[in-house]
């Protein structure tokens, strides 16, 4: 076995989500690599239950506590899911001689637009974070542009871009499910949050446009589920599946007609890009996708001819676009093979596992 990474993640990690699979699949695959990891992350972390403001607080320092009580056994690396509470953790490392490399999935912004009421106090939040990188010896950016963003925070350093991917042995076009739709249907799936473009979508799907007979399938829970629930009651060509579990979403993905990844025009989205994991999971399961066109995800969908690429917040343009891959099955057979041999050969879990562990190796070499 090779030497010993801590990887610490504040963020609430549940199954199905985002962050749950992007830690689980990055450890994973380092342990396939023969490193030990060991993780450290709030005791809530696996729970039902929405923790509390105080929760999270206390849970925030005594992850950091839990560290330096157990950093006896000296890490090579400490990998820090990038987050404003963990100055303390990196200013020990720093004394320690333990290198830190951050992972920076979002800007500043990320936080205001989870937590509306931190951007009073955005000054005091982005210095947290700012001081961080500086004191930190490298960083893994999941786009380009925010790989950029990074280095005007942090002054030059070493950045890797290493952006989602898909577990391609869950995620691929043979995947089953239990679970009966009518076809053919459009699937969105994840955290029902405005900035996911809810409103467009729901929107698109009663505006003539919208082909007939094509229904719209949601997946997931959020602040916007009352406002999905009240449209499926209303809509009979609308269903809410809840929170399915993690295992159901790829065959449900692999029989829908096409994927929805259209984010709304968040400013940070134009400045810094995306990489969404659902991008990767519906590609993978060989069925084409609507993506809107921010740098990441509209770059990687126009690269392999996988789907179609609109112009955020605009209901008819997405209407139109389901129309389009409605209407021409050749088409829409096409881009989701392109989809799936792209994830499959470069996209992969396993593929950005590797480039995280090269990374780690022409750090500490």
């Amino acid at each position: 076995m090779r030497d010993l990474i801590a990887y610490i993640c504040l963020q609430s990690r549940k199954e199905g989500t985002a962050g749950y699979a992007h830690v689980t699949e990055i450890i994973r695959g380092l342990q396939r690599r023969k490193w030990r990891v060991k993780l450290y992350e709030p005791t809530y972390s696996r729970t039902a239950q929405e923790p509390s403001i105080l929760e999270r607080a206390f849970n925030f320092f005594w992850v950091q506590i839990r560290f330096i009580l157990n950093a006896r056994s000296k890490p090579v690396v400490a990998y820090l899911r990038s987050h404003f509470a963990l100055l303390p953790l990196t200013l020990y490392c720093k004394l320690r001689g333990i290198r830190v490399i951050q992972e920076i999935n979002g800007p500043f912004e990320d936080l205001f637009v989870a937590w509306p009421f931190t951007k009073k106090l955005s000054w005091i939040f982005n210095s947290l974070s700012r001081i961080q990188y500086r004191l930190s010896d490298a960083a893994v950016a999941v786009t380009p542009n925010l790989g950029e963003w990074f280095l005007k925070q942090a002054g030059i350093k070493p950045v890797f871009i290493i952006p989602n991917g898909a577990n391609t042995d869950i995620f691929h076009p043979q995947a089953v499910s239990t679970i009966d739709l009518p076809k053919p249907y459009v699937f969105f799936f994840g955290t029902l949050a405005k900035w996911q473009g809810i409103d467009t979508i729901l929107a698109a799907a009663k505006h003539p446009n919208w082909p007939t007979g094509v229904s719209l399938a949601i997946a997931g829970d959020g602040v916007e589920q009352n406002k999905v629930t009240h449209f499926c009651r209303q809509q009979d060509h609308a269903i809410w599946l809840k929170r399915i579990p993690y295992e159901q979403i790829p065959g449900v993905i692999t029989k829908s007609m096409v994927g929805l990844c259209t984010k709304s025009d968040v400013q940070s989205h134009s400045k810094t890009g995306l990489f969404p994991l659902k991008l990767f999971e519906t590609l993978a399961c060989g069925v084409p996708i609507i993506v809107t066109d921010f740098p990441g995800q509209a770059d990687l969908v126009r690269q392999y001819s996988c789907g179609l690429v609109i112009e955020p917040n605009n209901a008819e343009l997405l209407a139109n676009a389901v129309a389009d891959i409605f209407q021409h099955p050749k088409k829409r057979q096409k881009m989701g093979a392109n989809g799936a041999n792209a994830i499959q050969q470069y996209h992969s879990w396993d593929t950005r596992a590797a480039e995280t562990d090269k990374a780690i190796r022409s750090l500490i070499n």
